[in-house]
């Protein structure tokens, strides 16, 4: 896995109070050989890009169950833009309906997990998306 010596970002941005899976992805990133930073629950989207941007991270993960992940995901990407981040890859995982999957990658996410998706594949794309 090409994940030893990345840095991860994961985030709980919005209202949303459960981290269980936000953990489950930061331990098997951090068992891949990542580096993970968490930032806790009920982070804002300035909050987040900010932190990204200051602890210089490969990737950017957003655990969102709250139903509101097309606004956070839009202002999370708009504030890494401000701040000269946009070049570092989103992920988000959560509930996130199929027919909000196709608008969040366009709005710039490079992958959206769901909860029905087995960590191992989760980081296997995670992998695949620094492998090239």
């Amino acid at each position: 896995m090409s994940l030893k010596g990345k840095r991860f970002l994961i985030a709980k941005p919005g209202l949303d109070g459960h981290d269980v899976g936000a953990k489950v992805i930061a331990l098997a990133l951090r068992d891949a050989g990542a580096e993970v930073i968490y930032t806790g629950l009920r982070k804002s989207p300035e909050y987040i890009a900010r932190v990204a941007a200051q602890e210089d991270v490969d990737a950017i993960g957003l655990s969102i169950l709250s139903g509101s992940h097309t606004e956070l995901v839009q202002d999370t990407i708009r504030c890494l833009r401000e701040l000269d981040a946009a070049d570092k890859p989103v992920f988000v995982g959560g509930t996130i309906p199929i027919e909000d999957q196709r608008m969040l990658k366009d709005a710039g996410v490079l992958e959206v997990f769901t909860a029905e998706m087995r960590v191992e594949d989760v980081l296997a794309v995670i992998d695949r998306a620094f492998a090239s």
